[in-house]
């Protein structure tokens, strides 16, 4: 309207002035006022075009699938076989044969406590017992002789009897004699401390010249035998009831033998190269921490592992019939997760979601979303409530990625 006003007021000074000098400059000042405005419309029209075409975004189609989820449960591991090596007799340690960390065989000598005193006892049995042999020897030669005696009654039956009965007694002198001497022989055995089992040796608190005993409250070393380790962990309830539903079998043994393998994940967060299988669930729940204890086999021939070490025990879960949806695809805000769900005419809504566990990159999803919903795939941070999309393919934007 302005323009049209300026154009007529140009049209008067032309009517007014017939120079040509003067015609012109309002002539083209109009028509280049003109042109301004054309393009200025132009320009606002193509921009309000561009406006109005929605972007294209990815989104992908749920679907319920298979999926493994992996929990992990914090170990402590034990040597298949844990000795405490403790004396059987009293006196000074004479000899110790091994050192700590060593792996013996079973049956090999660990220690010596001096033997003097104990030999010395069993000089002393032997010699009663050669002492009680001696009697029996003479008690039998009393009965030889008096049974003629009573066969000629030369002297009474009672006779016999008597010699009989100190017969009897010399008898039963040398059967102890004979348990004392076994008993020293073992005390001197006790003298030599050989390993039960072949493992290998822990701490070594005692030295030579100590004086160590049966009563005492600390053993001279521990033995492990390790080629085998007992990984034992604990469950709570909800978990065990779950993870106990999902194997077939009518009694609690017949299930865990259909439980898959599971791993051992180690301190340094590195996963033990064998896999180990369950083996035990203890007999009942501690109703303190409301949990129930298991015990996981892992073979170790190799000795990597020790008594004593810690670790995770790694258990999968499969759930046959889950709805995935890949983390890439979801927005946390405030300890929330959220994804953007295409709703009608295809604008975004943003939903909460419940997460039931991760599998891979994926979360399983029990609250929030159902299958055959549509959701945005990648891309969430330029996007907003109520935003209108484009519904794109997600394959064919991931290899535009690419």
């Amino acid at each position: 309207m302005g323009s049209r006003n300026l154009c007529k007021s140009y049209h008067n000074m032309k009517v007014e002035n017939k120079s040509p000098l003067v015609r012109r400059p309002g002539f083209l000042f109009c028509s280049a006022l003109l042109l301004t405005t054309l393009f200025s419309c132009s320009s606002n029209k193509e921009g309000a075009g561009a406006q109005e075409a929605p972007p294209t975004i990815p989104v992908i189609t749920l679907a319920k699938s298979a999926a493994t989820t992996t929990k992990d449960y914090t170990g402590t591991l034990e040597g298949k076989v844990n000795v405490e090596i403790r004396p059987q007799v009293e006196g000074y340690l004479d000899k110790v044969y091994i050192d700590e960390g060593a792996f013996v065989q079973a049956g090999e000598l660990l220690f010596k406590i001096n033997d003097q005193p104990y030999q010395q006892q069993l000089n002393n049995a032997v010699a009663v017992m050669h002492a009680a042999e001696a009697a029996l020897s003479n008690t039998q030669l009393e009965v030889d002789k008096v049974i003629p005696l009573v066969k000629s009654n030369v002297v009474s039956a009672i006779q016999l009897k008597t010699v009989q009965a100190a017969h009897n007694v010399a008898k039963a002198n040398l059967e102890q004699a004979k348990a004392a001497v076994g008993s020293a022989k073992i005390n001197l055995g006790f003298t030599k401390i050989k390993a039960p089992v072949s493992g290998f040796i822990g701490r070594i608190p005692r030295r030579l010249g100590s004086l160590v005993g049966r009563n005492d409250q600390q053993p001279l070393t521990t033995l492990s035998d390790v080629h085998e380790i007992y990984a034992y962990f604990s469950i709570g309830e909800s978990d065990f009831i779950s993870f106990k539903s999902q194997f077939s079998g009518k009694t609690l043994t017949e299930k865990i033998k259909q439980i898959p393998p599971v791993s051992l994940l180690l301190a340094d967060n590195t996963i033990y190269t064998h896999q180990g299988r369950i083996s035990m669930v203890d007999g009942q729940f501690d109703k303190n921490t409301g949990s129930i204890m298991l015990r996981a086999t892992f073979p170790n021939a190799d000795g990597l592992l020790r008594a004593g070490n810690t670790g995770k025990i790694r258990i999968d879960q499969l759930h046959e019939s889950s709805l995935l949806v890949p983390q890439a695809s979801t927005l946390e805000l405030q300890n929330k997760v959220f994804v953007y769900k295409l709703a009608d005419s295809n604008k975004l809504s943003r939903v909460m979601i419940g997460i039931e566990g991760k599998s891979g990159t994926d979360y399983i999803i029990k609250a929030g979303l159902k299958p055959g919903d549509k959701i945005v795939s990648m891309g969430l941070d330029r996007l907003h409530e109520g935003m209108v999309i484009h519904p794109g393919s997600s394959s064919a934007a991931a290899k535009a990625g690419k």
